[in-house]
């Protein structure tokens, strides 16, 4: 999909507002960007953060513009198997996401030195 100068805003505003947990999601390079904003969406209490999203899916166009008054929407996203951009020497792919285990942290654990970062 191609982001129109209006759209970018929006996102860059979007992931202002977003809990910090969240914004390494809230990219543009993210494929699955507007799946995840539909779901915060539906999570989120902060009124302006919901109206910033809807606005951005209106502007996505069709698929997107009906996407939060859709329940199976969600289904479909929690079926749909999850990717990842990876790069390589300059070369973007996208791969299949590992499965998420119940418990486990999503991030990896950093060590500097021998000692776990947090």
């Amino acid at each position: 999909m191609q982001y129109t100068k209006p759209m970018i805003e929006l996102v860059f505003e979007i992931r202002r507002r977003v809990p910090a947990d969240m914004k390494p999601a809230v990219k543009l390079a993210n494929p699955e960007l507007l799946d995840e904003l539909v779901l915060h969406h539906r999570n989120s209490k902060d009124v302006i953060c919901q109206t910033l999203i809807k606005e951005l899916l209106q502007l996505a166009g069709d698929p997107w513009d009906h996407a939060l008054a859709d329940v199976e929407h969600d289904e479909a996203i929690a079926k749909r198997p999850r990717q990842v951009t990876k790069v390589y020497r300059g070369q973007v792919t996208l791969e299949e996401a590992p499965p998420k285990r119940d418990g486990e942290n999503p991030r990896p654990k950093r060590v500097y030195r021998g000692q776990v970062i947090d």
